[in-house]
């Protein structure tokens, strides 16, 4: 047995930082006797050993479910995949398949290439719409080129869709809830642009005009937090009696779920991390949605965004992805934790999700 595991083992029932101080103490002394540098360099490696030494600790671990992948999303990447066996690469995909860096790069190194526009697409290409919808006039210029379409649009996207359609036949103002940057609030405007008005918060709700007050609908962008969405939905219907919505909400049962199910063990964690893209608003929402509960939250696209400063003093972690974050990527985060420390991993009792949705015939 060397000195350094005598004094590794004297220190074991020490506090991991007490216990990191005190190692790098003595083995700068006992370099000291050889050599005055490396006594230097210790001492300047203390502050990261007393930050790697905060984060090392037992630690609980809450995961929330349901988390990542939903029907829609789990279709729109298997649509892409199959189009690949079938027709071979290259498969053109406009705008990425869902918004997840991940997912994205596996399909490139599988021969998918995404386009930010169809004519960016070769002529006569086929040509993928990603999850989040287009509007009528992307269909228009994708037939124009000859392309063969194969449309991942999700399904709950398409009938919101169809609810624009339905109501500006009515002549009817439509409020639109949601981010007019968003790729699914671009597609769905496009409906009927003459007859949508986006409507992003509450605020902007006290402003807007419909042409006649009578008749006016609302539709919702599908990946909001429901609390927010439900406020601006409370702000029109007290300035627009008849205002008409959907039967069902527009708003995804799989955000739903996510939502509630990150919004439960929030209450009850010191940091919740949520697995998702920096455009995927869905995780953005479930990050908003675990800081109203009252924890310090972020979005990491994987563990490697980790940062030993966020996690010290952090006993109690929670853990969720968004509903286009693969599911490995929460399992190698619980895995990284887990090298921080003992884990103890406690899985949130949720909604089971046995959802499917049909393949369009084109990859069937």
């Amino acid at each position: 047995m060397t000195i350094y595991d005598d004094l590794l083992q004297d220190t074991m029932r020490l506090p991991y930082r007490q216990r990191f101080t005190l190692i790098v103490n003595e083995l700068g002394a006992a370099a000291a006797a050889r050599s005055g540098d490396i006594q230097a360099a210790l001492h300047r490696a203390v502050p990261a050993l007393d930050t790697w030494a905060g984060a090392i600790r037992p630690r609980e671990v809450r995961v929330a479910s349901p988390r990542s992948f939903c029907a829609g999303v789990e279709r729109a990447i298997d649509i892409v995949a199959r189009a690949l066996d079938r027709y071979g690469a290259p498969v053109y995909v406009r705008r990425q398949i869902v918004h997840n860096a991940h997912v994205v790069r596996d399909l490139e190194q599988r021969g998918a290439v995404f386009v930010d526009e169809v004519d960016d697409a070769p002529p006569g290409s086929t040509l993928v719409f990603a999850a989040h919808g287009v509007a009528p006039s992307v269909r228009e210029q994708a037939a124009a080129g000859g392309h063969s379409v194969i449309d991942a649009t999700c399904p709950l996207v398409t009938k919101v869709h169809a609810e624009v359609r339905r109501y500006a036949a009515r002549d009817t103002t439509i409020f639109l809830i949601g981010h007019a940057d968003h790729e699914e609030v671009v597609g769905t405007v496009g409906e009927a642009p003459s007859d949508v008005v986006v409507v992003p918060s509450p605020d902007a709700a006290s402003l807007v005009q419909a042409r006649d007050p009578s008749r006016v609908a609302y539709v919702t962008q599908t990946t909001l937090a429901t609390d927010e969405a439900e406020q601006i939905i409370e702000v029109l219907r007290q300035r627009f009696p008849e205002l008409r919505g959907p039967d069902r909400d527009d708003i995804c049962y799989a955000t739903t779920n996510r939502q509630q199910a990150v919004r439960e063990i929030a209450r009850d964690c010191d940091l919740v991390l949520v697995v998702g893209s920096a455009n995927s608003s869905n995780s953005l929402r479930l990050v908003e949605v675990a800081q109203r509960e009252g924890a310090s939250a972020r979005l990491i696209e994987d563990a490697g965004d980790l940062t030993l400063t966020e996690l010290s003093a952090v006993s109690r972690t929670g853990v969720t992805a968004g509903a286009s974050a693969p599911p490995h990527l929460v399992d190698e985060l619980i895995s990284a934790l887990g090298g921080l420390g003992p884990l103890t991993v406690q899985e949130s009792a949720g909604v089971a999700e046995n959802l499917q949705f049909t393949l369009p015939r084109e990859v069937t």
